[in-house]
């Protein structure tokens, strides 16, 4: 080790007066439990109000189970994944598990919800084919890039005008853009301690389900694993981290080359 070498640059936490109303959009039940529920307990541990919009009820999740019967349990265990960390608002939408379609109804589905909780911060995962845990799903890329396109549809009136006109719901733009999984991070929450253990209790939450899995690694082993490879990139034992848009910040990038010019 070079002892004249600068020391890493440490990602930084979330200001605290960040959020304090965040919704988690998600493909099927257990997407937000590795690790990003971490997160969610630690937030909802500061009173910061979270909930849940699942875009499917996960019916072709169980290969041995009819999608019936599935999406029962499924839809039954996520509600206690999320009562682990704190979040008891779980909506559910109807769109079909295997088979999620980017497209006009599911940004409109999204854009909908987003109106009616106004959240300060809206927490997707990943659109891209390959990401941190290898080749992205169908559902996961679909459910990522609605969403994002979703949060801008909220705040225009004149884009899915039946919302406002017909439903009256009022526009409204989250500030915050929250990605997990991302390549490149750029904050991180500590979630070291009481948040970890609620995390892993919301991920063996859905008990059945992972049962289901061959080789699915043990979940405690698996989340603190995770979570202590990301604590490295903050300092922390363990850690979440997410690629981070403000909307009310200045765009770095393009101000730099003005200023080069």
């Amino acid at each position: 080790m070079d002892p004249d070498a600068a020391p890493p640059v440490l990602l930084p936490s979330f200001p605290d007066v960040s959020f304090e109303s965040v919704l988690c959009v998600v493909a099927h039940p257990d997407d937000v439990e590795y690790g990003t529920s971490s997160a969610v307990a630690a937030w909802t541990a500061r009173g910061i109000e979270v909930r849940y919009l699942l875009l499917t009820k996960g019916e072709a999740g169980m290969d041995a189970l009819d999608p019936d019967l599935t999406r029962e349990l499924r839809t039954a265990e996520q509600m206690a994944a999320g009562e682990a960390v704190g979040v008891s608002h779980v909506d559910f939408l109807d769109h079909p598990d295997g088979v999620l379609v980017y497209g006009l109804d599911l940004r409109r589905d999204i854009a909908r919800v987003i109106r009616e909780f106004r959240p300060d911060a809206v927490v997707v995962g990943s659109w891209d084919i390959e990401f941190v845990a290898g080749l992205n799903q169908a559902d996961h890329r679909a459910a990522g890039l609605a969403a994002v396109d979703a949060v801008r549809d909220a705040g225009n009136r004149w884009v899915f005008r039946e919302l406002l006109e017909q439903e009256g719901l009022e526009t409204w733009s989250p500030r915050w853009l929250l990605v997990s999984a991302h390549p490149e991070p750029t904050h991180g929450v500590d979630v070291s301690g009481e948040a970890l253990e609620r995390g892993i209790a919301s991920l063996e939450a859905h008990k059945e389900y992972l049962a289901g899995i061959p080789g699915h690694p043990p979940v405690r082993v698996m989340i603190s694993a995770i979570t202590r490879m990301q604590g490295k990139t903050m300092g922390t034992a363990n850690a979440v981290l997410f690629r981070a848009y403000d909307f009310q910040a200045p765009p770095v990038r393009l101000i730099e080359a003005m200023q080069e010019g």
